[in-house]
C-alpha cells in the first residue's frame, strides 16, 4: 500500500516527456528516446551536429531577442512580424508606411537595409563545466568562488580556437552549477524583404495577444548578406546573399492533432526551479503591482492612439511592448493560482525535505536550505516591490523620467570631469536625444506621468519616495497639475528647447539640466531608491542567488530519477511536444487549429485591431488559396501545441517529425503564461502561425510568389493518425 502511494505521489514529478528547454548537444542521450515515442522520425544528429549540416545551422538569434530561420539557400530569413516590427517602423514614413500597408521587395535591389539588425548563428557548443570549476571548493567564500570562476572562464575563452570572424560566449546553466561555451558568428548586413500589413501581421493586436483562438499572420521576411567569402561583414552593396549550411524544407501537408512538433530557438528566461515562496511572491505581490502600473499607462495611451493617426504610428510599438508584459503577468498570476502551482511547489518541497531527512549526507548539506530561502524571500519582499514600482513608474513607462535617468551620467560629468570632458560627450548625447525625440509626443507622456505618479504616491512608503510625490502633487493642485508644471518648464519635454540649449556653453547646459524640474524630480526619487532600496537588494539578492544555486544542485542530487533541463538563458534550445487542443475551464474546449473563416468572423471595418484588407476578403470569398489550402479546402491560419516556449522563442520554427517547417512560433495561450515558472502540459500551449498561411499571404495576397522559387516545398510525408475524430 505504501509503495503504491509513493509511486502515485511521484507521477507529477516524473512525467516530463513533454516540457523543458533542452540543450541540443545532449539530445541523443537525454531526449531522443522520448522524442521518438512522441513521433520523431529523424535522428538527434539531424537536429544538432557539428561534423555535418544539421537543423541548428538554419536557426539564428534575430536582432538579439527573437529567433529566425533560414528558409532558402540564398539567406532568406523568416521571423515574426513583431520581431521585425522595430526595423519595419524605422523604415516607415507617413508616405511609405510599411507597417500600415505592408511591403514586398520585387527584386534584390528593393530589399531595404535594416540598420542595426543582426543574425547570430551557433557554430558549435561545448560543456566546459570542469574547466570553469577548476580549483573551486564548497568551502570558498562566494566572492572568492566567483572570482576564480571568472578567471577560469577568461582562460577558457583565450584557449578556445576560433576563426577571426567568430565570437565566443560562455554562459552559466543550472543557476551557475554548469557552464557551456558557444562559438558564434554574427551577420550585420540584414535587409528587409517583406511583411504583410499590420492588419494581418498584428491582426487582433492587443486584444488577442496571449489568447487563443488566434488569427494573426505574425511573420516578416529578411535576407542575410555576407561578404564574398560567405562570412559576416558590415553592410556593403558588394555583399552577396548568405549561403547557410542548412535551410529548412517547408511542408505543405500541415499537422494534425496528436502530431509531433518541436520548436528550435533562443528562449529568453525561465525560472522553473524556484521555491514556493519565490513563486508565490511573484504571483501574489510583484505581478499585481506591475499589472496595475501598466494598466494605467495603457488606458491613457490608448485614448491618444485612437484619436490621432500620427500618434498611433509613433506609439504603437511602445504600446505593444507595454501591453505584452502587462497581459503576460496578468495571465501568469491567475494561472499560478488556478492550476495549483503553489500546491505543487509545496508538495515537491515536502518530498525534498523528507528525502533529505532520510539521508545522512543530505541532512548535513541541505536541511536548512528551504527555511533560509523562505526567510530571505520574506525579508526582500518590500524592497523588491518598491523596486518594481520604481522601475515601472519612473523608468520604463514614463518617457521623460526615463530620459532624465539616462542623462544623469552625462550631466554629472561636468562637476566630476570638467567642461571640456562634458563638451566632448555632447555629440554622443545629441544623437541619443535625436533618437528619443523621434516619434515623441509630450502630451501623451504628460498624461501617463500624472497617472503613474498617483499610483506611486499611493503605494510606495512615505520615507521611500511616496511622501515626496504626494507633497509635490498637493503643491500643484493634484497630479495633472504636477505633470503640467514639470512638462511646461522642463527642457527635456520639448525637442526645440533641448536643441537650443545644446547650442549654449557647457556651463549653461550643465546648470540648466541640473536644475531642470523633470531631472530634479527623478533625482529625488532615485536618491530615495538608492538610499533605502538598493542597499537592501544588494545585501539580500546575492544571498538568495547563492542558496538558489545550492538548491538547484540539491534538487539534481536528491531527485536522481528526474531529468532536469536548464532554465532558459537566451541560448539555443529545443523543446518538443505535440499538436493538442485544451480546456481552460469548465465546459470550454478549444480546438487546435484556426482558419481564415475565423478572421472574417472577427472582422470589424475600420477597427485598428480587427480591420481586414479588402484584398484578403476577396481572396477568402473566391477561395483562391492555391496550393496552400488543407485537404478540406480551408485556409489554415494557426495551431497550438504543447511545446514549452517563452520570450525569445518568438520567430522560432515549428518543425514536424521530419524536421520540415510547418509553422512559426509567436505566442502562448493566456491560461498557460505561467509556464515560465510552472510548465503544465495539460494547459500550457504555444501558438504558431501555420506556414501555409505565411505562404498564402506572401504569394496570393502580397504577390511575392517569386520568393517560393527559392524555397524547398515538400508534400506527401506519411502521417500518424491520432487524436479524436472530428
Amino acid at each position: 500500500m505504501k509503495k503504491t502511494l509513493w509511486i502515485l505521489l511521484f507521477i507529477p514529478f516524473l512525467l516530463d516527456a513533454q516540457g523543458g528547454m533542452w540543450i541540443p548537444l545532449h539530445l541523443e542521450k537525454q531526449n531522443e528516446k522520448d522524442m521518438k515515442s512522441l513521433g520523431l522520425k529523424i535522428k538527434a544528429d539531424d537536429i544538432y551536429a557539428i561534423s555535418q549540416p544539421s537543423l541548428k545551422d538554419a536557426i539564428c538569434q534575430f536582432d538579439g531577442g527573437c529567433t529566425g530561420e533560414m528558409i532558402s539557400p540564398e539567406g532568406l530569413l523568416l521571423t515574426n512580424h513583431h520581431c521585425g516590427f522595430d526595423a519595419i517602423q524605422q523604415l516607415s514614413t507617413l508616405e511609405h508606411n510599411y507597417l500600415e500597408d505592408g511591403y514586398w521587395a520585387k527584386n534584390r535591389n528593393e530589399e531595404l537595409p535594416a540598420d542595426g539588425v543582426t543574425a547570430l548563428f551557433i557554430t558549435r557548443m561545448e560543456d566546459v563545466t570542469a574547466l570553469a570549476m577548476q580549483g573551486v571548493s564548497e568551502s570558498m567564500a562566494e566572492r572568492d568562488r566567483q572570482a576564480l570562476v571568472d578567471k577560469n572562464l577568461a582562460q577558457i575563452k583565450a584557449n578556445t580556437k576560433k576563426e577571426k570572424w567568430e565570437d565566443i560566449q560562455v554562459r552559466p546553466f543550472y543557476n551557475g552549477n554548469q557552464y557551456y561555451l558557444f562559438v558564434t558568428q554574427t551577420f550585420k548586413d540584414v535587409r528587409f524583404v517583406g511583411a504583410p500589413p499590420s492588419s494581418i501581421g498584428k491582426f487582433g493586436a492587443d486584444t488577442d495577444n496571449w489568447v487563443w483562438p488566434r488569427h494573426t499572420g505574425d511573420f516578416s521576411m529578411f535576407r542575410v548578406y555576407a561578404d564574398k567569402d560567405n562570412r559576416p561583414a558590415a553592410y556593403s552593396k558588394d555583399n552577396k546573399p548568405f549561403q547557410p549550411k542548412k535551410f529548412l524544407a517547408i511542408s505543405l501537408d500541415g499537422v494534425e492533432e496528436g502530431d509531433f512538433t518541436m520548436v528550435y530557438g533562443f528562449p529568453g528566461r525561465t525560472d522553473e526551479y524556484l521555491t514556493e515562496a519565490a513563486v508565490r511572491q511573484t504571483g501574489e505581490v510583484l505581478d499585481p503591482a506591475k499589472v496595475a502600473i501598466r494598466d494605467r499607462a495603457l488606458k491613457i495611451m490608448d485614448g491618444f492612439l485612437r484619436k490621432d493617426p500620427a500618434v498611433k504610428i509613433d506609439y504603437i510599438a511602445k504600446y505593444s511592448t507595454i501591453a505584452n508584459g502587462w497581459k503576460k503577468w496578468l495571465g501568469e498570476m491567475q494561472g499560478l493560482q488556478k492550476f495549483g502551482a503553489y500546491d505543487k511547489k509545496r508538495d515537491y518541497e515536502t518530498e525534498f525535505t523528507r528525502r533529505v531527512a532520510l539521508n545522512t549526507d543530505f541532512r548535513y548539506k541541505y536541511t536548512n536550505l528551504l527555511p533560509r530561502l523562505r526567510q530571505l524571500y520574506q525579508d526582500i519582499e518590500p524592497y523588491a516591490l518598491t523596486r518594481d514600482y520604481y522601475f515601472e513608474a519612473c523608468i520604463r513607462n514614463s518617457e521623460i523620467l526615463g530620459l532624465a535617468a539616462g542623462m544623469r551620467g552625462w550631466i554629472e560629468t561636468f562637476d566630476k570631469n570638467g567642461a571640456d570632458f562634458f563638451a566632448g560627450k555632447k555629440p554622443e548625447m545629441a544623437a541619443k536625444l535625436d533618437d528619443f525625440y523621434t516619434g515623441y509626443h509630450p502630451e501623451v507622456d504628460e498624461a501617463v506621468f500624472a497617472g503613474l505618479m498617483e499610483l506611486y504616491a499611493r503605494n510606495v512608503r512615505a520615507e521611500w519616495g511616496g511622501a515626496f510625490v504626494r507633497t509635490m502633487a498637493e503643491q500643484h493642485n493634484g497630479y495633472p497639475g504636477l505633470a503640467n508644471h514639470i512638462f511646461k518648464n522642463s527642457v527635456l519635454a520639448e525637442k526645440g528647447k533641448m536643441n537650443a540649449l545644446l547650442q549654449e556653453k557647457p556651463e549653461t547646459i550643465a546648470k540648466t539640466l541640473q536644475n531642470d524640474p523633470a531631472f530634479t524630480f527623478w533625482k529625488t526619487l532615485n536618491d530615495a531608491y538608492q538610499e533605502h532600496i538598493q542597499p537592501k537588494l544588494q545585501e539580500l539578492q546575492p544571498q538568495i542567488n547563492l542558496l538558489q544555486r545550492q538548491y538547484m544542485a540539491a534538487q539534481m542530487e536528491v531527485f536522481r530519477e528526474k531529468r532536469f533541463f536548464p532554465d532558459a538563458n537566451s541560448t539555443l534550445r529545443l523543446t518538443y511536444g505535440k499538436v493538442d487542443d485544451y480546456s481552460p475551464r469548465d465546459a470550454v474546449e478549444y480546438e487546435e487549429h484556426t482558419y481564415l473563416e475565423g478572421v472574417m468572423e472577427k472582422y470589424i471595418p475600420g477597427d485598428y485591431e480587427f480591420d481586414v484588407p479588402k484584398k484578403l476578403i476577396e481572396l477568402w470569398k473566391s477561395k483562391n488559396y492555391g496550393q496552400y489550402a488543407d485537404a478540406n479546402g480551408r485556409m489554415p491560419v494557426g495551431f497550438i501545441g504543447t511545446n514549452h516556449t517563452t520570450g525569445g522563442n518568438s520567430g522560432s520554427p515549428a518543425l514536424d517529425a521530419y524536421g520540415n517547417l510547418v509553422g512559426l512560433n509567436f505566442d502562448r495561450v493566456w491560461e498557460g503564461t505561467m509556464s515560465d515558472l510552472n510548465y503544465d502540459p495539460a494547459i500550457c500551449r504555444n501558438i504558431m502561425v501555420d506556414i501555409r498561411y505565411v505562404l498564402f499571404i506572401m504569394d496570393k495576397f502580397g504577390e511575392a510568389g517569386y520568393l517560393t522559387r527559392e524555397m524547398k516545398l515538400v508534400k506527401g510525408k506519411k502521417k500518424r493518425k491520432k487524436g479524436k475524430d472530428k
